[in-house]
């Protein structure tokens, strides 16, 4: 996928510290934080007396692989850093996406980098690493502002603003750490032999994905979720389709 125009934003990249399980990593800044800031849940922001940014590790055009929303296209807008680091011996699985570098951008200069790749999708997805802890009523307002639906992919650790149009939450954490406990669809990531929880959250829509291998769907991953879902009804089964797919 083309990318849009560079800001002249500095670029931030560092080394990922260890993930805590249930957790909020506090990562430096290029600068203070402003005090609302300390007060909150390890959020991430730039520094007072300048317009508010966000650390953009990447926006790209493409299909949404997974979920409900399967199939459809979206623009896609990864943001940067995690608060959870998923491994195979702690989650099942690891995470394969590079969501440490980045650049920071005002929300206005994310939405012409964004329209640039498609003037007339009418769907953006924040993802990440974990969007949460970045996203705001102001990153919202804009986005709504250009035309755009909004959808999210969280692990639920931490409550969302209003205003979002399309809720998943993935739990990375244990149940009772979930703090966003309605969403539209919450999916849950199986390794074979994995345990389905009890989840705390309300959703529309259950669903169970298998975990890859890499860019590879894992055999019996796929049919110990199968299996999940045939015995715990109203679950059902998504795959990582994009994967399959190889797209974004």
């Amino acid at each position: 996928m083309g990318e849009g125009p560079k800001s002249q934003a500095p670029a931030v990249s560092a080394p990922r510290p260890k993930g805590l399980r249930g957790k909020l990593i506090r990562y430096p800044l290029p600068a203070a934080r402003c005090p609302p800031c300390e007060a909150g849940s390890g959020v991430l922001r730039y520094p007072c007396g300048v317009a508010a940014r966000y650390l953009v590790n990447e926006i790209f055009f493409s299909l949404q692989g997974e979920g409900v929303r399967a199939g459809t296209p979206n623009l896609f807008l990864r943001l940067a850093r995690c608060n959870e680091e998923c491994r195979v011996e702690t989650h099942g699985f690891d995470c394969d996406t590079e969501f440490e570098s980045g650049r920071w951008l005002t929300a206005p200069e994310i939405v012409v980098e964004a329209r640039q790749l498609s003037a007339d999708c009418g769907w953006l997805v924040l993802t990440g690493g974990e969007p949460a802890l970045q996203v705001d009523s102001e990153l919202i307002d804009a986005l709504h502002g250009a035309g755009l639906q909004l959808a999210i992919e969280t692990n639920g650790s931490v409550e969302l603003p209003p205003g979002i149009d399309w809720i998943t939450v993935s739990p990375k954490v244990a149940e009772h750490a979930i703090r966003q406990r309605t969403a539209h669809e919450v999916k849950y990531v199986r390794a074979h032999g994995q345990a389905l929880p009890r989840t705390v959250v309300k959703a529309e829509h259950f669903l169970i994905s298998p975990a890859f291998d890499g860019d590879g769907l894992d055999r019996r991953a796929l049919d110990w979720c199968i299996r999940l879902c045939k015995d715990n009804p109203p679950w059902r089964l998504s795959v990582q389709q994009h994967k399959l797919w190889r797209v974004r």
